[in-house]
């Protein structure tokens, strides 16, 4: 890539040139009040904001950004190899037979603004130090301001034996954890009539992890209503079911996992604790002891699997990572605790909170407002409280709507009315209707912050 330096616009006289490949920054410019301008090249590798990752995060920080009125005709880059955008939240309701989940994704060409510029390429790597971004091409893109917010990686390898047995149709195993495999979780639980169910939780990460226990409860409450199963006496229904968590508890936050375990004890679910999936050896699951006791090995006829998950290789092995490989930024701010000019947020993040779509609605505008102040010098006045929200579908027709922040304190929108740890028929409506389409139409938008509802 050629080192020569390009003009940014701004709403004055004056112009500050930037070079790709150098570490010049100069915060003290002013953004252009302009919203829109003639195309530049299309070989342009130069832009005021590179975003990396066009799922949930960076197409609402995109869009946010761009409602800003701050930025023109490709100040503003995304990169992402996909091809489609995915409600990844609505996978759940895929596998209770609720949705259909080819209503549940877009083109993501076509949700990227023409006023940005899509990269639709692999990142190789970064370097911070010259403010480049570089692609699995070859091509590096330039950046005054990096947000970085790729997502996690769902490793179907991890478990030994999952691969194959999610890819052969007659297997009795799946997962709502990916686009490929969600519907089959709704066949094979609808066609289970009899023997032993084994859902599974693993250890470490987890987008929402509520989630490995959200299609438990719906395949629960689809059998006892076709009679398969009795609740109160499980050991005399055609089907057991058992939950095999890595966790030592239901649920992270104290008050909506003693919910949690009392509904799993009543309805004479058996559970598994600090017992993490590694392997499946035809209709036997290996189950490592999380507390260093031997391997259990326990026979399935219906398996559910979540993979585990890591921040991807290229985000994990740059100088941007923590030690666990996830991009080190303040837990308020979001800025990067080394380098000034990048940011993060959504599942990439080092953040200590759960990792879910409902997360970047109050992250995204905090990452926005900090970014925007640091071009300009200004203090960081947004602080991130650690907010997220866990929609826990406990069977069909009701829902329990955790909310929380930092350090597992509840944060309930809803809180003064009513005790959000009580499923309700309201909150199923938030999570089957409500929010798929608040989330298409205005939150990749830009104009949706979640509990503070619309904005902009």
């Amino acid at each position: 890539m050629s080192l020569r330096p390009f003009t940014l616009r701004t709403s004055g006289s004056r112009t500050t040139p930037f070079v790709a490949g150098t570490s010049t920054y100069r915060p003290s410019r002013s953004f252009a009040s302009v919203v829109a301008s003639p195309p530049v090249s299309s070989s342009a590798r130069n832009h005021k904001v590179v975003i990396v990752g066009g799922g949930s995060a960076g197409i609402t920080i995109s869009n946010q950004l761009l409602r800003s009125g701050r930025f023109v005709y490709e100040d503003i880059a995304l990169i992402d190899p996909a091809e489609w955008h995915h409600y990844q939240p609505g996978w759940t309701l895929v596998g209770g037979g609720l949705k259909n989940k080819t209503d549940l994704r877009k083109k993501l060409s076509a949700m990227v603004d023409p006023k940005v510029r899509f990269y639709n390429n692999k990142v190789q790597a970064f370097t911070p130090e010259q403010n480049t971004v570089s692609l699995a091409t070859g091509d590096k893109v330039g950046y005054e301001q990096l947000v970085v917010c790729p997502g996690i990686n769902v490793d179907f390898n991890s478990i030994r034996g999952l691969q194959e047995a999610i890819a052969d149709p007659e297997a009795p195993v799946s997962s709502i954890y990916g686009y490929d495999t969600c519907d089959k979780a709704a066949r094979n639980i609808a066609d289970f009539r009899k023997g032993q169910a084994l859902f599974t939780h693993p250890t470490g990460p987890v987008k929402c992890a509520g989630a490995p226990q959200k299609i438990m409860w719906l395949a629960l409450d689809g059998w006892k209503r076709a009679g398969l199963y009795k609740p109160d006496n499980p050991t005399t229904s055609p089907i057991q079911i058992s939950f095999a968590t890595g966790m030592p508890v239901m649920f992270g936050v104290p008050k909506y996992n003693r919910r949690l375990n009392e509904l799993r004890e009543q309805r004479g679910v058996e559970g598994l604790f600090q017992h993490d999936l590694v392997a499946i050896e035809g209709n036997t699951a290996v189950l490592a002891r999380v507390d260093g006791g031997e391997q259990v090995k326990r026979h399935f006829d219906l398996l559910h699997v979540v993979p585990k998950m890591g921040p991807h290789a290229f985000v994990k092995n740059s100088v941007l990572a923590n030690v666990a490989g996830f991009v080190d930024v303040d837990e308020g701010t979001l800025q990067h605790k080394k380098f000034q000019n990048v940011w993060a947020c959504g599942d990439a993040s080092s953040l200590p909170t759960s990792k879910t779509a409902a997360a970047i609605t109050a992250q995204a505008p905090v990452v926005v407002s900090n970014l925007l102040s640091s071009v300009r010098g200004k203090p960081l006045h947004e602080i991130y409280n650690g907010y997220t929200s866990c929609p826990l579908l406990t069977e069909y027709g009701k829902v329990m709507l955790a909310e929380f922040v930092y350090e597992g304190k509840p944060h309930e929108t809803f809180g003064k009315l009513v005790d959000q740890g009580t499923p309700r028929r309201a909150f199923y409506h938030l999570k089957k209707d409500f929010f798929p389409w608040v989330y298409f139409n205005s939150m990749v938008k830009g104009t949706w912050a979640g509990p503070k509802g619309w904005k902009w």
